[in-house]
């Protein structure tokens, strides 16, 4: 790695380390409460007035960028204080913003290495079939047990095009988030039935790169467009 590319790499990766902590001051010195229950959150938002949806989608990118903060109370409470409607709207600019830089920091950081090391891997080859891609990040946005934070990190460092994970994010977060801006903190989601649904979707996420690497030539493959044709 020549001297040019390290100084780029490490000082976006400064940048947004410094961008997170203002957020997270911010936030803090405006009195964002300790706990993160829906009620809690809505009724702070609430209290911030027109500076309230803008407090929601900075902390909404926090939590995707950082990782260990909860999404879906968020959302819920983003439903509570602005409504169902105006509240996934809210919920999903803030995750999708928080999701392109964590998607953007680990293709700036880590994709050349990735790329180099797994170079015929269906996956993150940089030949990576587009369609795959977008159907394993819809896939895995559709449930809210897979990390938001993880797979924005994971998908960067794939060949996905910027605009299909973007367009893939957003369709795969809508329909939670929508679900939980509308019923706020009385939706309880049923672990039994969503640790079935990540199990499901795993399965297929691994299974099926073998399945298609044994038959390159059926008709799955041929629509997958695996040679990496867009």
């Amino acid at each position: 790695m020549t001297r040019s590319p390290l100084v780029f790499r490490l000082s976006f990766l400064a940048i947004v380390a410094f961008l997170m902590a203002m957020i997270w001051l911010l936030l803090r010195q405006l009195g964002m409460p300790a706990s993160f229950a829906p009620t809690v959150l809505s009724d702070w938002f609430a209290s911030q007035g027109t500076l309230g949806p803008v407090l929601l989608m900075l902390l909404m990118v926090l939590a995707v960028v950082v990782g260990p903060i909860p999404t879906l109370p968020i959302s819920a409470a983003s439903g509570l204080v602005y409504g169902m409607f105006n509240g996934t709207a809210i919920a999903v600019a803030g995750a999708l913003a928080g999701s392109l830089i964590a998607f953007y920091l680990a293709r700036v950081l880590g994709r050349d290495a990735v790329q180099q090391k797994l170079e015929n891997n269906p996956v993150f080859s940089a030949r990576g079939s587009q369609r795959f891609l977008f159907i394993a990040v819809l896939l895995t946005r559709l449930i809210p047990v897979f990390s938001f934070a993880l797979i924005s990190y994971a998908a960067g460092v794939t060949a996905i095009h910027l605009w299909r994970y973007a367009l893939a994010t957003v369709i795969g977060m809508l329909p939670m988030t929508f679900v939980f801006a509308g019923l706020g903190h009385t939706l309880e989601l049923n672990p039994t039935l969503t640790v079935i649904a990540a199990a499901t979707v795993l399965l297929v996420m691994s299974t099926l790169p073998l399945y298609l690497r044994h038959r390159p030539h059926s008709r799955l493959a041929r629509w997958l467009q695996l040679d990496g044709r867009v």
